[in-house]
């Protein structure tokens, strides 16, 4: 696959997968997630690669989740909801290697997700993590809720999606969605620091690890499916389609007029 919306890198038994669409705060679209499957999957399967990478370009956000331009109902993808973000969410859990989300901005919404799904989460002092689905018309009925909130309990993850506050990266921290947060220039030394331990460790022994926590989580994969259908009918709505107009208008939505 020829890449457009990611940079694909490998050296030193680490890969470095990057969203690289700065523009829209690295926002994706539905040719984004196809190049992020295919390059998890190129590096997960890599006996070469210890451990996996996903940032952002830029210095402004790691992801913003999805691009509301490419969102009229549906987004411009393929999938349940014209994305494949159950297929990405379940290649991010599936690669026997462990994911070190790189976060040196915003991780909101969709990156908020992608970046809880990863098995470290790694923070520059600058990072700001929240959700905004019910801001925008959306939210994410898998793992975006539920396994949220197994990583900060349920009524922080509640507090999350309800009221759709940004969090610093030191609040972040103390609610268990991050591993460690570090002075903005020193993120990529410490993110070097954590790949170079992880790469001395046995492969094996980690994937059986990374298989075994995932397993008590599966179910939550079940929970998504069923929720994404009900998702595509949402989007098919005109409360959610009000929040998408609010959006790429810049004014305040009326959610309540337009209530299911």
């Amino acid at each position: 696959m020829e890449y457009q919306d990611i940079l694909f890198d490998v050296a030193d038994g680490v890969a470095h997968i990057t969203i690289n669409r700065p523009q829209v705060m690295n926002a994706f679209r539905g040719r984004t997630c196809e190049e992020l499957i295919h390059a998890f999957n190129r590096a997960g399967w890599d006996k070469a690669v210890g451990v996996i990478v996903l940032g952002g370009a830029g210095d402004r956000a790691f992801c913003t989740g999805g691009d509301q331009s490419a969102h009229e109902g549906q987004y411009d993808g393929r999938g349940m909801i014209g994305l494949p973000v159950e297929e990405l969410q379940g290649i991010i859990r599936d690669v026997p290697k462990p994911v070190i989300a790189r976060v040196q901005g915003y991780a909101i919404g969709g990156g908020n997700v992608l970046a809880t799904l990863c098995d470290l989460t790694i923070a520059s002092e600058k990072a700001q993590f929240g959700q905004v689905g019910p801001k925008v018309g959306s939210v994410d009925p898998g793992f975006g809720t539920a396994y949220l909130a197994r990583v900060v309990g349920e009524k922080k993850a509640r507090e999350i999606w309800y009221l759709c506050r940004r969090y610093s990266a030191a609040e972040a921290l103390a609610m268990g969605l991050v591993n460690a947060v570090v002075p903005h220039d020193q993120l990529d030394a410490e993110v070097a620091k954590w790949c170079a331990e992880i790469v001395e460790r046995s492969p094996t022994a980690i994937a059986i690890a990374k298989r075994s926590f995932n397993a008590d989580s599966a179910n939550i994969a079940g929970i998504g499916g069923m929720g994404m259908q009900a998702l595509s009918m949402y989007y098919a709505s005109e409360e959610s389609k009000e929040g998408v107009r609010a959006f790429n208008e810049k004014r305040k939505p009326n959610f309540r007029k337009h209530q299911m």
